[in-house]
């Protein structure tokens, strides 16, 4: 696909010292008009039945290597199956694709890119169908759009985008505790510190499934049991990846992208600029696409990840308005982009979910977080708004605290 001329007029600019993204969509198209995905989205791709044995989509993306698979209820698109989530999964070639597939939700083919961009991160989703009219066209991945706008990421750089806010783990905990992490938290990747707090390693969820199923292959049905308990209690030195892709604070996010893609990555950890044993936060293909949904409009953009997970007492419209009313008990900071992510844990009571809400305010005066849990996604959102309000308060007193010892340095300083 050649996206140079359809891209040639994609365009950041940033300024001031927060993070102000001014995406000049109508200068890609022509005047007037807005970028869409008609040049991003591909028709390769190949067409399932749910209860076609895996063994076959297995050998289509060995002999084609087509970009997905999508796979149809009835002759109803039903959901999509990528090589790397077969590869991952390890689940057995007799399985009917339907067990294997995930949702994904469908867009236009003339979608808005920054919409596309948003509907993937909101729906946790890599790859999505792509239709005109009522006919399924092709697909789009977060890796085509992040490849059409490449050459144009080195107006931003990684400390604009990043995490901060980043999970961590010993070499000496056991595998199980880093389940647990990777549960607990909804990620699928932890930087991994030695005994000095320097970064040694990374362990992703595709680690720990690759050591399980090698080592349940080799053991009896009998004493499965026994091995399963054995890996569990295994060090995270054991399994870990060594040395750790990173990128620096002040790298570019074209040049952080351009490795994700090369080597397959979804994410690089963040090291400050003058120490690469140091962990500063990660950065994923995710924030990129974020980033790309920011926009400059009258009302707070709020993005929503997992927005299936809302209830019907809480809204994208109850979302923002509660944020901005935090924001608003300290005046002096805008908020440029709200970030609200759900996660649901296994655990429920009376049929309700326990999930796991997490927002992350991008300000002028810095990042703002606050976390929670609840039963049902409205108890959650509130209990972590609880906690953001309490850190932008908090924010709000350091602030003014500095301005205070500014102001009684420039008296003394009179004297």
């Amino acid at each position: 696909m050649n996206f140079g001329a359809s891209f040639a007029g994609f365009a950041f600019s940033v300024s001031g010292t927060g993070t102000n993204f001014d995406y000049l969509w109508r200068r890609t198209l022509g005047l007037g008009s807005t970028m869409n995905i008609a040049d991003i989205a591909t028709s390769d791709f190949v067409e399932l039945d749910a209860d076609v044995r895996l063994g076959k989509v297995r050998s289509i993306f060995e002999r084609e290597n087509p970009k997905g698979i999508v796979i149809t209820e009835d002759g109803e698109y039903a959901g999509v199956i990528t090589q790397k989530q077969l590869v991952q999964s390890h689940v057995e070639d007799n399985a009917k694709a339907g067990a294997m597939m995930r949702s994904a939700p469908k867009v236009e083919r003339h979608d808005d890119v920054r919409e596309v961009a948003r509907v993937l991160v909101e729906g946790g989703a890599k790859i999505a169908p792509v239709f005109e009219g009522e006919s399924l066209w092709g697909v789009v991945t977060g890796d085509a759009i992040l490849e059409a706008v490449l050459e144009n990421l080195d107006a931003l750089a990684v400390e604009q985008i990043y995490t901060p806010e980043v999970i961590t783990i010993e070499e000496d905990a056991h595998v199980g505790q880093a389940i647990n992490l990777l549960r607990k938290h909804g990620i699928s990747r932890i930087p991994v510190l030695d005994d000095d707090g320097d970064l040694s390693g990374m362990v992703t969820t595709h680690d720990i499934v690759d050591v399980v199923v090698r080592d349940m292959n080799k053991a009896t049905r009998g004493d499965r049991s026994g091995e399963t308990d054995r890996i569990l209690d295994l060090p995270v030195y054991d399994i870990m990846n060594s040395p750790v892709a990173t990128t620096s604070l002040d790298g570019s996010v074209r040049d952080a992208v351009e490795r994700m893609l090369d080597n397959d990555f979804a994410g690089l950890v963040v090291t400050p600029d003058h120490d690469d044993s140091l962990v500063a936060g990660i950065v994923t293909k995710t924030d990129v696409l974020r980033a790309l949904t920011f926009t400059e409009e009258d009302h707070m953009d709020v993005q929503i990840t997992n927005i299936k997970l809302l209830d019907n007492t809480l809204s994208r419209d109850d979302i923002r308005a509660e944020i901005e009313e935090v924001a608003s008990k300290y005046q002096d900071m805008q908020v440029q982009h709200a970030h609200v992510r759900f996660h649901e844990h296994k655990e429920k009571l009376r049929g309700t979910p326990l999930i796991q809400c997490q927002i992350r305010l991008r300000t002028n005066k810095g990042q703002a977080a606050g976390s929670g849990e609840g039963y049902g996604s409205d108890t959650a959102f509130n209990v972590a708004l609880d906690k953001l309000q309490r850190n932008v308060l908090e924010m709000k007193g350091v602030r003014a605290d500095e301005e205070y010892r500014g102001q009684l340095l420039r008296k003394l300083g009179e004297l």
